[in-house]
């Protein structure tokens, strides 16, 4: 019913910046949150940040001060702006959002990923 397509990773060099976005598409009845994730091979999946719907940001401890999130409800949509890139960045990032759908309560939906990679 809702699709996310995840864009903007890449290769950056250690102490670079890069910019994800996050579009969501399809049936939507109401967003309750968007939340970046990110999962390294071998590593269980991590959070990373969160922006809910008329609440306030929260962020991994891992990287605040360096990331941030942000959304535009027009376009359905989030970014996460990523600064001060370390090897430990590298991994797939995967958006998620929850949708209240009535009685069947939030309903989460998952994008592909988009890969990143911090090279020294």
């Amino acid at each position: 019913q809702v699709q996310l397509v995840e864009s903007g990773g890449g290769l950056v060099q250690i102490g670079g910046s890069l910019k994800l976005s996050c579009a969501a598409s399809g049936t939507i009845s109401r967003i309750y949150d968007m939340t970046w994730y990110r999962q390294a091979p071998g590593k269980p999946r991590e959070f990373i940040a969160t922006l809910p719907t008329g609440g306030t940001t929260q962020y991994a401890e891992s990287v605040k001060g360096r990331f941030s999130i942000s959304g535009d409800s027009a376009k359905n949509t989030i970014y996460l702006q990523m600064n001060g890139l370390k090897p430990e960045d590298t991994a797939v990032y995967l958006c998620n959002t929850r949708v209240n759908q009535g009685e069947d309560g939030l309903v989460p939906y998952w994008g592909q990923g988009t890969q990143v990679t911090v090279s020294s």
